[in-house]
């Protein structure tokens, strides 16, 4: 004990300069000891090793913070992981950084602490030291793998790339993949289609489309205008119908449920050229055969500009669309919420069905199946005259009584019963009962008329049918071949065409023969649709020269044999 108090004076008396020097003189000793038994490399990382660590951070895709890696471009990441393996080519540090963990057939994590969010990040093909670089495409969003990237002498599985823009962290100016809700890009209908929580009010014309906090939706308050009819390029047939908003938003800011709903909700607008049997069917019930056929009639409809009368006239095909309550979408006022809502109609073209884009592959085949099936019409076939020898086939003839009309139909009626025809006079007008009026047509093997609306009952006549359009005088067959020739065709109907000579048009008692409406009627059609329908649509009628057009009902005859 006496030794130890005599040793601490000893040292109390060293004075302080001398101590001083005694201790830089160790420390020098030390260091130098410490520098000859250690590896040659930790030398450099001495005045470079954060420089290192900063750069192969950044190198693995982990940003030193969120400015940092938004500002990065993948010429900066490749730079930065070259530099890191240039300067310390033996040092484990690349693969001890804390902050990515790299595990076999996984991909690699990085904890968002602002968030408390795990985001899958870029993931490297790691093998004998090596590391991959990705490869951007031009848009900046889609990486590859380095096909050059080795991993022999390593039993690492190799992992796909994944871009950390896309799986996990956004920047402002980068934008998730998702599929739009609505579609603009065709040429006669938009349609906005939403699955998850979809409330819709009305009275106020409103769809919300609720999204959750967990959906990467960078604008959740954006919104869309749908004018649910399939005329969207005719500026005139679109101007009464109403603007549906579609809008995105969150569960705060989205209006309460009142009622709520287990099936889908179509909606779509009437108007338009609607009253029009044609246009009845190629803009609005088509449509909706194509868009809610999937359903199988579990489906809630409902009607913008809603006519009672147009309702209770297609009725049968409403029902068979959609059992349950058609909505007034314009005057209700309900919040109705919704698994399901598509707003607007998909629409290819006139009376025409795309099996490669309908939801089920159907065809235009498969809705006069539908058709049939709504109407209760029992014949899917015209008679077989050589098997009913005893049996006239019946030719139906579409009046018309005000424009376009046949002019001596009396005259037809008697030269077709002439060769063994059962002849019906019929027209259709807008008190017409369609069911009743279907089964007529259904019960025809022949039908034939000018082109026109009425024509449009070729949908109820039975496969193979003969079906003949007598085109006006003046240059309509295009018109003609596209509003109801190429669907006859596709309807599988034996369709025929009657071109009018001059001399059948009552034209000729309106005009001089030297008038650009007889004589040129090309010009006609030049000063636009208006002025050629007014004069070969509205002026014209027909007087069939019988002659001529017996050998067209003979023709008929054959092919129904």
């Amino acid at each position: 004990m006496e030794h130890e108090k005599e040793l601490v004076r000893n040292v109390g008396r060293i004075e302080p300069r001398s101590l001083s020097l005694g201790l830089l003189v160790g420390f020098f000793l030390a260091l130098f000891t410490y520098i000859s038994m250690s590896d040659r490399s930790v030398t450099p990382l001495l005045t470079v090793g954060f420089a290192v660590e900063s750069r192969a951070a950044s190198a693995y895709g982990v940003p030193t913070s969120p400015m940092v890696e938004n500002k990065m471009n993948s010429s900066q990441l490749d730079a930065g992981l070259r530099n890191a393996t240039e300067e310390n080519p033996g040092s484990d540090l690349l693969k001890k950084n804390d902050a990515i963990k790299v595990q076999p057939s996984s991909s690699s994590i990085i904890h968002d602490a602002s968030s408390g969010r795990l985001d899958a990040s870029s993931t490297q093909k790691l093998g004998n030291g090596n590391i991959g670089e990705d490869r951007h495409e031009q848009d900046g969003e889609k990486r590859v793998p380095d096909k050059s990237s080795s991993t022999s002498g390593d039993s690492t599985q190799k992992e796909d790339i994944i871009n950390p823009k896309q799986a996990g962290e956004r920047s402002a100016d980068a934008k998730p993949q998702r599929k739009p809700i609505c579609d603009f890009s065709g040429p006669r209908s938009d349609v906005c289609k939403m699955e998850g929580d979809v409330r819709i009010h009305g009275k106020s014309s409103s769809v919300v489309f609720v999204t959750s906090n967990q959906m990467r939706n960078p604008e959740p308050n954006e919104s869309w205008g749908v004018k649910p009819y399939t005329r969207k390029s005719h500026k005139p047939a679109m101007q009464k119908i109403r603007e549906v908003s579609v809008k995105m938003s969150n569960s705060t800011d989205a209006p309460r449920c009142t009622l709520n709903h287990s099936i889908p909700a179509v909606i779509f607008a009437i108007g338009g050229f609607t009253g029009n049997l044609y246009h009845d069917f190629a803009d609005v019930l088509l449509p909706l055969f194509i868009t809610s056929r999937q359903f199988n009639g579990e489906a809630q409809l409902f009607i913008s500009n809603i006519q009672l009368e147009w309702v209770h006239k297609y009725r049968h095909i409403l029902k068979r669309l959609g059992r349950y309550e058609i909505i007034d979408f314009d005057n209700d006022d309900q919040v109705r919420c919704y698994p399901h809502a598509i707003v607007g109609l998909e629409s290819y073209k006139d009376m025409y069905i795309d099996p490669l884009r309908d939801p089920d592959g159907y065809s235009i085949v498969d809705f006069i199946k539908f058709l049939r099936g709504a109407y209760s019409l029992d014949r899917d076939s015209p008679i077989k005259m050589g098997e009913h020898p005893e049996k006239k086939p019946r030719l139906v003839i579409i009046d018309r009584h005000r424009t376009r009309r046949l002019t001596n139909v009396g005259e037809i009626v008697k030269m077709a019963e002439g060769l063994g025809y059962e002849v019906l006079r019929a027209e259709a007008t807008s008190e017409t009962e369609v069911a009743e009026f279907a089964r007529i047509i259904n019960s025809c093997d022949v039908m034939m008329g000018v082109h026109g609306a009425g024509l449009t009952n070729m949908i109820f006549l039975p496969r193979n049918a003969v079906f003949i359009q007598v085109v006006p005088w003046g240059g309509l067959e295009w018109v003609a071949n596209y509003d109801y020739g190429d669907p006859a065709r596709n309807m599988k109907l034996q369709y025929m065409e009657y071109g009018m000579s001059l001399e059948e048009s009552t034209l000729i008692d309106l005009y001089p023969r030297d008038h650009p409406v007889i004589k040129d009627p090309p010009s006609i059609h030049k000063q636009g649709w208006n002025a050629m329908y007014k004069v070969y649509m509205i002026e014209q009628s027909v007087k069939l020269d019988l002659r001529r057009f017996r050998p067209v009902l003979l023709k008929a005859l054959e092919l129904i044999h």
